[in-house]
């Protein structure tokens, strides 16, 4: 179930990434929401590393944003790039 909660938290992460990063995306906003979701679960192991989370336990809404956010600004630049 764990896996389905950070799934579930990545796509409203997702989708409140997109409204905090207005502008043109490249990918459009289903990419925002994937990429959202990889925020998610970037946000729960780096949680989980660094020791503010515990095994099973999913990041914070608010920390799966901030995922979000980081992941989509890499990736406008890495496609502005190419």
């Amino acid at each position: 179930m764990s896996i389905i909660g950070t799934i579930l938290i990545g796509l409203f992460a997702g989708i409140i990434a997109k409204l905090l990063m207005p502008g043109r995306d490249p990918g459009g906003f289903i990419i925002t929401i994937l990429l959202g979701i990889a925020g998610s679960f970037v946000a729960t192991w780096l949680g989980q590393a660094v020791g503010w989370y515990e095994a099973g336990e999913g990041a914070g809404f608010i920390g799966a944003i901030v995922g979000a956010i980081i992941i989509l600004v890499a990736y406008r630049l890495v496609v502005k790039r190419s």
